[in-house]
């Protein structure tokens, strides 16, 4: 049994994280850090958990009680936490910001399909962005077989959980419901950690990335669609796929045309594809808050403390 902290416990990918591991047969929570909150039940914030947990928030840690911390605050907190804290030795750490995702201080970039051998054996995960997950999940075989080559163009629609539990002019419900609008276009943070990952399976990889991400009238999700230049056939192109993925726990190539209710409240990502004369078309889909975000970084967690990568993930989606 693993004890867990929880720094930053009072946001969505927060209340996600809570949900899994309060099922998971290998965690016990010591604490659940909020100093916003502190003192109130925990389900007065996450109402989902009401009947599943009588945890409080506590504005109060001990880092030398727990074994894995995980890391929830937004952007930029992480470092500054280390800078303000000293990590003991043996604590291991699963940041969910953007903070260390460049790998730097001894973090390990946290994308299983990628880098589950490196993953297994590291103390410090840098957890992938949701968006950037979609994306690379979508371009990793083509990467890993050397068959990356000219502009990559990906548009990719999210869900208004993506933006943080935190209201805004943009996450209203009035403004977003029955309502697209794009964001970021060409310039989105999670471009640089994508082409990271597809240097490091493809030395040399310097084609064009041009994303436009597109805020969605639903709650959560992504919906990627990529397309690129290739002479590959879609039997070719399947077979890559296949392949690639064929030891993941969680990434799914489909030979039916996926959509999102297939993947919303799992951690799966899956995966189809479709050839339109010299053009790859791949479409990727994933629950932003699981697979995207706190999903994910229970499978890492699994990975560092040596268990099953599925423990406590194998989450249904919804019948309609």
């Amino acid at each position: 049994m693993k004890k867990i902290g929880i720094i930053g416990g009072a946001g969505y990918t927060a209340g996600e994280l809570l949900r899994l591991l309060i099922n998971h047969p290998e965690a016990q929570i010591v604490f659940i850090h909020s100093t916003s909150n502190a003192g109130r039940p925990v389900c007065e914030i996450h109402e989902g958990l009401t009947g599943d947990c009588d945890l409080h928030f506590s504005d109060s840690y001990d880092l030398n009680a727990v074994d894995v911390l995980f890391l929830c605050q937004g952007h930029g907190f992480s470092r500054k936490f280390w800078e303000e804290n000293e990590r003991p030795e043996g604590l291991k750490v699963v940041d969910l910001a953007q903070d260390y995702r460049d790998e730097s201080e001894g973090y390990t970039y946290g994308l299983p399909e990628a880098k589950r051998e490196a993953i297994r054996e590291a103390s410090l995960i840098a957890n992938p962005g949701c968006f950037a997950t979609a994306i690379q999940t979508a371009l990793l075989p083509l990467a890993a077989a050397g068959r990356l080559g000219g502009e990559i163009h990906v548009t990719g629609i999210t869900g208004s959980t993506g933006a943080g539990v935190k209201p805004g002019a943009t996450t209203h419900f009035s403004w977003r419901t029955d309502n697209l609008s794009v964001y970021k276009a060409f310039e989105h943070q999670h471009l640089a950690e994508i082409r990271q990952t597809l240097r490091q399976l493809q030395p040399g990889f310097d084609a064009e990335i041009s994303f436009i991400p597109v805020r969605g009238d639903f709650a959560r999700g992504i919906f990627a669609m990529t397309y690129i230049d290739t002479d590959l056939s879609i039997e070719e192109a399947t077979r890559i796929y296949k392949d690639f993925y064929a030891g993941a726990a969680f990434t799914h190539v489909s030979d039916r045309p996926v959509d999102l209710k297939q993947v919303v409240n799992t951690n799966k990502a899956l995966i189809s594809l479709e050839k339109h004369g010299s053009k790859l078309l791949i479409i990727s889909a994933i629950d932003n808050l699981l697979k995207g975000a706190s999903g994910q970084a229970v499978q890492n967690f699994n990975l560092i403390c040596g268990l099953p990568e599925d423990c406590g993930l194998r989450l249904k989606p919804s019948a309609f």
